[in-house]
């Protein structure tokens, strides 16, 4: 990365010697399609809402600030403030964009690094979104030189919904803007300070992990991603080039990582159960290993249990109402298969198809009496039983911890030795929950293999327990990823 950047900046403050209670980031390499996408997308979220945020952006020169200037007339018309950094070209600083009140430019030097960054920051106490990427350099690009093709420029950084990492990278591209317009970098930096102060408050949506704007959001990102593309496929002869192919890689690796980072959000605002997917996922694994299932269903696995979650948006939570058909007792009724609205944006992504199946049908029960289907026994799909039961047993875990913090809030990862009394208590606790609905919502085979791994955990067994790399899950999505896994069960 280059000396002086902001993405280095941020990348400096999170290496494990500067973290201080910060996490490690994950970066990723982006064709310019690929930014277009998702920065469009991000973008059209103020358009649709009154959010009124503090966008800061790198446009790197200013033709590619031209290109943009009638679509940031609209952004800026629902902004506060519209902070635009590029090194200057002819017209733009005319344009009339450029002339509103609240868009104030900031021509970089030729030497400053920035000039070879691509940014954009959307901070509001509502909807937090960034884009943080720098161009590779020519020697990143190796023998193969710099593309030829604007295409297949790339760059190299990270892009998140995270409220406090957003707020982070603002206060450094602030700090930048100061350098050239002291006056601007103080205005910016008090108006930084304000939203930071709303989002810490209880009823800031950003901060709530149902909020369903953030389903809205994903669904657009991904939307643009499948356009641009479907844009490729027309623009270019199939597999014309190993560009061509690499472009599509890119495409899809961003459509499964805005579900990903949406994910990691819930798991982040929920302070009272922060691991709950990354646990789920290890424990959803493990029971398949338990159980002999192949690596490809393993892999599809901790994928649904990243993802688990995700049904908690849009309002999707349901009770469910023990001993209630929501068929009664005609049997000439054939269960239908409404979706859990959470799962519906998943849908969007035909890649995700079964594991929005398997997220749609965890609350069934073994006994017909669950949502949303009314499904029975065998009827509900494997992955769908085991991430319903694994979910389960994590929740009652955590709440374990909360009650008793000499659980340690590592007990599902303790040492190679047997764990501390209070933490086989807590495993113990939470099996005993899941087997009192044995036969009933959960499928006594899997409480069976439950109990086999929990008393592998009470003699020291170790999970591995990590939150993944977003930016390198394609290995998660295969040919069995698009499979109807309830075409032959209803």
């Amino acid at each position: 990365m280059l000396e002086g950047s902001i993405l280095k900046s941020l990348r400096d403050a999170h290496q494990p010697e500067n973290l201080a209670g910060k996490r490690s980031l994950n970066f990723g390499v982006y064709y310019k399609n690929t930014l277009v996408a998702l920065c469009h997308a991000l973008e059209d979220a103020i358009l649709g809402q009154d959010y009124s945020p503090l966008m800061i952006t790198a446009f790197q020169q200013g033709k590619w600030y031209l290109e943009e200037a009638e679509r940031y007339a609209d952004l800026a018309a629902r902004s506060q403030q519209v902070v635009i950094m590029a090194a200057p070209d002819s017209g733009f600083a005319e344009h009339p964009t450029s002339q509103r009140a609240n868009v104030a430019l900031v021509e970089l030097d030729a030497a400053d690094t920035v000039a070879q960054e691509w940014h954009l920051i959307i901070v509001s106490s509502r909807y937090t979104a960034m884009v943080l990427c720098q161009e590779l350099s020519e020697e990143d690009y190796g023998v193969a030189g710099v593309p030829a093709a604007d295409l297949d420029r790339k760059f190299y950084g990270l892009w998140t919904f995270e409220p406090s990492l957003v707020i982070e990278t603002s206060a450094l591209a602030i700090a930048h803007v100061q350098r050239y317009n002291p006056e601007l970098g103080q205005q910016v930096a008090a108006r930084l300070d304000a939203i930071a102060a709303q989002i810490q408050q209880q009823d800031a949506l950003s901060e709530l992990p149902t909020a369903d704007h953030l389903g809205d959001i994903v669904s657009r990102v991904v939307d643009y991603l499948q356009h641009s593309q479907q844009s490729l496929t027309h623009s270019l002869p199939e597999h014309s080039s190993l560009e061509a192919v690499g472009l599509d890689y890119n495409l899809v690796s961003n459509e499964l990582q805005a579900f990903l980072r949406i994910a990691q959000l819930i798991d982040q605002t929920d302070l009272s159960n922060p691991m709950a997917a990354a646990e789920v996922a290890s424990l959803a694994e493990s029971l398949g290993q338990l159980l002999d299932l192949p690596a490809w269903q393993l892999h599809r696995l901790r994928l649904a249990g990243l993802l688990h979650r995700i049904a908690q948006l849009q309002g999707a939570a349901m009770e469910i109402t023990p001993g209630v058909s929501r068929y009664g007792d005609d049997d000439t009724i054939a269960p239908s298969c409404p979706l859990v609205p959470g799962t519906q944006i998943l849908r969007t992504m035909n890649r995700l198809k079964a594991i929005a199946t398997i997220l749609n049908h965890q609350s069934e029960w073994w006994n017909g009496m669950g949502y949303p289907a009314g499904l029975a026994g065998d009827e509900i799909p494997l992955e769908s039983r085991i991430l319903g039961l694994v979910s389960c047993f994590q929740h009652h875990l955590a709440a374990g911890r909360r009650s008793n913090p000499d659980a340690a809030p590592d007990v599902i990862t303790p040492p190679t030795e047997a764990p501390s009394p209070a933490a086989a208590a807590a495993l113990a606790a939470a099996l005993s929950a899941c087997q009192a609905q044995e036969g009933d919502r959960w499928d006594p085979k899997l409480i069976e293999a439950l109990a086999l791994l929990v008393n592998g955990l009470q003699q020291g067994l170790s999970l591995s327990i990590a939150v993944p790399k977003i930016a390198a899950g394609m290995w998660m999505l295969d040919s069995h990823a698009e499979e109807d896994l309830l075409a032959a069960k209803i």
